[in-house]
């Protein structure tokens, strides 16, 4: 039988997770350091400067930090037709997102405690208001390089099915999940699955989920359904 000494001994699930992901940010930063050199020039040439992209996302308990990938899109230029993301990405940038090279630099993320490898994927912080209360739930853990989401079908799922799917790693994330998590992302790279939404170059804005509609709507009643656009 255990003593209450050799228990408080254990590491706990969220320490040894922890310490597992920054064993691991070490190890693969050293050895794609050739291949962030290389990713790193080609950005800089067909894309230009700065070579990152940096954006303000939301993390564990929605705090926010910035989080770093590497450029894959043209700033917007409405005289010369760039205002879409279909617009903005190029044939490079296309290539890094279905490769998931422009992920790399999330790995500092990862090393400074911002992410983690498995977790819901971090979103925009205007998207914070727009979660129903169980939704927002996927922020009781850090938010990982990939996820359960981006395994079952990535930007191919609707926002609910993806929301479901990060609640539902919360409720049973442990260490054989997110090894199993983690081997399922190999192959979904390699097969270059579920890159964008249909009808769009990335995934559409989350406008959040429409309530309920009353089960017999009164006669003067007039339901509005939010649409999909923009990133």
């Amino acid at each position: 039988m255990d003593t209450l000494g050799s228990l408080a001994e254990r590491p706990r699930p969220e320490a040894l997770k922890r310490a597992i992901d920054v064993l691991a940010a070490v190890v693969l930063l050293v050895l794609t350091a050739p291949l962030v050199l290389v990713v790193a020039v080609l950005v800089a040439a067909g894309l230009g400067r700065p070579v990152l992209f940096r954006q303000p996302r939301a993390g564990r308990h929605g705090e926010v930090f910035e989080l770093v990938k590497f450029r894959t899109m043209l700033p917007p230029d409405p005289l010369r037709g760039r205002v879409r993301d279909g617009d903005r990405l190029t044939p490079l940038g296309r290539f890094l997102r279905s490769t998931s090279l422009d992920e790399l630099p999330t790995l500092w993320n990862v090393l400074r405690g911002d992410m983690s490898l498995v977790g819901p994927r971090p979103l925009l912080t205007e998207y914070l208001p727009r979660y129903s209360p169980a939704q927002a739930r996927r922020h009781e853990v850090r938010p990982g390089v990939t996820g359960l989401a981006q395994v079952r079908g990535r930007n191919s799922l609707g926002w609910a099915e993806k929301l479901d799917l990060d609640v539902w790693y919360v409720d049973h994330r442990s260490l054989r999940l997110d090894l199993s998590i983690l081997a399922a992302t190999v192959r979904t790279v390699l097969r270059r699955e579920g890159i964008s939404a249909a009808g769009s170059a990335t995934a559409p804005e989350f406008l959040g989920t429409p309530p309920l509609a009353p089960a017999v709507p009164g006669p003067d009643a007039t339901l509005t359904v939010p649409a999909g656009g923009g990133r």
